[in-house]
Formats: C-alpha cells, structure tokens, sequence
C-alpha cells in the first residue's frame, strides 16, 4: 500500500506538522513537499535581492541545501515558510558579500540586472502572490533596491514587501530594532530619489491603449523602421542594454543610437519580433536574419515602460536570457 511521507497511508491525512516531522527525520519526499511549494516566491525573494535572474536560481537550490542539511534546526517557534525566507535571505546576503565590490551610481548602470518571466511569477493562488505587486517587481523597482547597500535591501523587502515584524527583521540581520529600522529608513529615502516620479501614472497592464502601442511598436520593428521606433518614445524616454555601461536620455540621443548601430540597413538583417511580457511589464523578443542565413536568430530582449501613450523606457537584453522565458533561440 503506497504510504504519504511520515509513513501515513492514502486513506488517512497527514497533517503539516507529520510532515515536517518526517522531513527532519531524513524523509527526502517529506523534504520536497514541504519546500517545493516555496520554490516561486523564495526565487522572486532570490531575485529582489541579487537583481539577477540566473543568480536567483542558484541560490534557491542553495537555500534548499541549506535548508535539508539544518532541517533539524527547524523548531517550529516561526512558520516552515518563514524558516525558508530566512535562510534564502543568508543565502542571498553571503552571495553579495562574494561578489567583486560593485557599486553602481544610477539604476541604469547594473550590469547584474536581468528581467524575470512573468510565466514564473507565483501564481495567483501561492503564498507570495500578493507581494509581487507590479511596483515591486517591475525592472525599475528591482534596478533601483541594487544600489542599496545588502542589509538596507533586505531590510526593505523583509519589512516594506513581506510585511515582517521589524523585531524578526533585526533577529535575522543581527541588528538591534533601532538599528534595524533606522536601515529600514535610509533605504526608504534612497529609493525616493531612485524610483520614477510617475509610478501610478502607468497604463493598466493588458489595456487597449497598451495593446495598440505594442502592436505599432512590433510592427515598427519588423520594419526596421527606427524613426517610426523613435516617434513612440516620450521626450525623456530612457534607453539601457545591460551589461553594456551607459544610459541614453531622450527621443534624439536613442534614436541616434539605433541609427548609428545600423537598425534598419540591410546589413542588420530583417527583423521578427515574439511579444512576451517581463516584470509585470510588456516585452518584445527580436530576431534578426543577417542577409545570406535562412533563418531568423534571436538577439535581443526589450523590457518596455508605457505610460500616457508612448514608451518612457526600454532595457534591452541579450539573447542569453531567451530561453528562461521559453523563447525560442531560432524562428
């Protein structure tokens, strides 16, 4: 008769607290069904802190390892879940320390950041749902928590998304409360100058308006049409591609670029585009056919901001992160 981890048979039910305790004991399958079901959320937490989607893979795995080997720590004074954050926080938090001392100036110049697929966003019925509002997911938010220092960061994730007790937030970090909440402010007052002035001015996700300016901004792109690109941005529309350093401002200064780096000649091939969306925001996967090949290979991915009927920012990406959004490298 098949038995459910702990030892109980399918006809009786296992409470939670068999099951963790099946998983202390060294039940592997107790073990996974206790931390599967926080792979999402810890990985979206993983992600808040590094800015980095690959990086946020790893370090779920390692919070998982470090979670099996300490499972006998686990003593039920807080949440498995909560258990789970905390070591994924220490996770994240010696992944920094690690890390070559990087302290970029402007969110646009971190050459870390990746987008996060929204088909790996929890879903809406998971425990983290909630917390992965657009405005803390969005690339914006996520560029500008990278220049906080590791504990500032996690402070404001902890208290501001998670919603953690500051008492917790200190026993975690090792701070006192004062001291903690004093980490909690300045991370406060950084992202005040970090974050853009017109948030709550976005277009609703998926609206009309949305959907028409994405279909222009595809069909543009198909084109090679880099002046019809350039006709949809803002005025202080803002242009970044990761890793590469440097930020360009305004309508003229991105069309140039797009001008200078060939969009649209025969030689930058002919372009087909894959919309798919990134951090709550609309994204646009671009495929390039070089004259002389027989089929079109992906070569970059455009996060997008709209707002008020143009496109304010646009963070390309290379084609490495295809295929964690199930995008195809060839069409």
């Amino acid at each position: 008769m098949t038995k459910r981890p702990g030892g109980r048979h399918t006809g009786m039910q296992t409470t939670k607290e068999e099951v963790v305790a099946a998983a202390q004991a060294g039940d592997e399958a107790a073990f996974s069904a206790l931390v599967e079901r926080h792979r999402r959320e810890l990985q979206v937490h993983c992600y808040r802190m590094l800015g980095s989607f690959e990086d946020s893979e790893d370090q779920v795995q390692e919070t998982f390892l470090r979670a099996w080997r300490r499972r006998e720590t686990y003593q039920g004074r807080s949440t498995f879940r909560a258990w789970l954050y905390r070591i994924a926080t220490n996770a994240c938090l010696d992944a920094l320390e690690a890390r070559p001392r990087q302290t970029p100036k402007d969110p646009a110049d971190i050459p870390w950041l990746q987008p996060y697929p929204d088909a790996l966003l929890p879903a809406a019925e998971e425990p983290d749902a909630v917390a992965v509002a657009r405005e803390t997911i969005e690339l914006a938010f996520l560029a500008a928590i990278q220049l906080l220092p590791p504990r500032q960061r996690a402070a404001l994730i902890l208290r501001d998304i998670l919603g953690w007790p500051a008492r917790d937030v200190a026993a975690l970090l090792e701070l006192s409360v004062p001291a903690a909440n004093s980490a909690l402010q300045r991370a406060r007052e950084s992202l005040r100058r970090h974050l853009p002035e017109r948030r709550d001015d976005w277009g609703a996700q998926g609206s009309e308006e949305e959907l028409a300016l994405m279909r222009r901004y595809v069909e543009a792109s198909e084109r090679g049409d880099a002046a019809g690109l350039a006709a949809m941005l803002s005025e202080d529309a803002r242009f970044s591609m990761p890793p590469e350093p440097g930020l360009f401002v305004g309508r003229d200064a991105i069309f140039t670029v797009w001008e200078e780096g060939g969009f649209g000649t025969e030689e930058f091939g002919d372009i087909r585009c894959l919309v798919t969306a990134a951090n709550h925001q609309p994204a646009v996967a671009n495929y390039a056919r070089k004259p002389g090949d027989d089929a079109h290979r992906a070569f970059a991915l455009d996060v997008l901001r709209l707002e008020g009927g143009h496109v304010t920012d646009v963070i390309a990406f290379g084609p490495s992160i295809f295929p964690a959004f199930g995008l195809p490298m060839v069409l």
